[in-house]
């Protein structure tokens, strides 16, 4: 009987690799790129359905407390009544522009807040309060104006240390021109460029143009301060001339390059 042909023998020197297993080196099993790019996925979609539950559906991250500071004038409890806090809320949830753009319109005192989220629980309102510079006298009460000419509260008593303006515009071309507002900033102005020691001192500012302000002063002294222009040369000259001249009764800085000085 013939033995087996070459063809069933196969090749000399070849192994039949047909039923070999798959390769296992000395790390384990090999997983595909693409079995580990779906469990890459399903952990990310498993980590952030969490943290969805955790920020909104669970009670880890609810708004439990408000703290309110920078408020000088103002009451805690009246910036927090006006902030509605939706106390028990997601924190993640709190529409905070929201809540700012609420306590400026109802607050006018206010010139800038800040709310911000505290985790894990909390919200701050963090308010800076305007100054008044000026106050403009109406009715018996005071009118208070605030360094950008902004009228933000009116108040039965004035404040201590701040000047009274006292606003009387000669029927001219410069009223016709500017108008009441444009001479109100001009006081503002001139208020803000005063020397330290004569901002102390000054109790009212008198405006009868734009070109023709006036300071009176404590102990009956007067400052004639001209338009709000040149404002930081005015007020170098006038503290050399009340340091040269302390018992002078008026000094005239309306033209720089030449003040004057009466009644010493």
């Amino acid at each position: 009987m013939a033995g087996p042909t070459t063809a069933q023998r196969g090749a000399p020197g070849r192994a039949d690799t047909s039923a070999r297993p798959p390769h296992i080196g000395p790390e384990g099993p090999r997983i595909s790129r693409r079995a580990l790019l779906i469990l890459i996925g399903a952990a990310a979609a498993l980590l952030t359905a969490f943290v969805i539950w955790a920020l909104y559906g669970s009670s880890w991250f609810r708004v439990e407390k408000v703290t309110t500071s920078g408020v000088e004038v103002l009451t805690r409890e009246e910036v927090e009544a006006v902030a509605a806090t939706p106390v028990g809320a997601p924190l993640v949830s709190v529409d905070t522009d929201a809540m700012e753009r609420r306590l400026r319109q109802k607050l006018p005192r206010i010139d800038r807040v800040d709310v911000v989220r505290s985790w894990p629980n909390g919200i701050g309102l963090k308010v800076t309060e305007r100054k008044p510079v000026l106050l403009v006298e109406k009715g018996g009460k005071f009118v208070e104006v605030d360094a950008k000419g902004v009228r933000f509260a009116t108040v039965d008593r004035a404040p201590k240390g701040v000047p009274l303006l006292e606003l009387k515009p000669e029927p001219s071309a410069s009223l016709r021109r500017f108008g009441g507002d444009r001479l109100l900033r001009e006081a503002v102005r001139v208020t803000g460029d005063l020397p330290a020691a004569v901002a102390k001192d000054t109790e009212v500012v008198r405006v009868a143009s734009f070109d023709a302000i006036s300071l009176r002063l404590t102990r009956d002294r007067e400052v004639i301060w001209g338009s709000g222009e040149d404002g930081a040369a005015k007020a170098l000259i006038l503290s050399a001339l009340m340091k040269a001249e302390p018992k002078a009764g008026q000094f005239d800085v309306t033209a720089p390059t030449a003040p004057a000085v009466s009644g010493s």
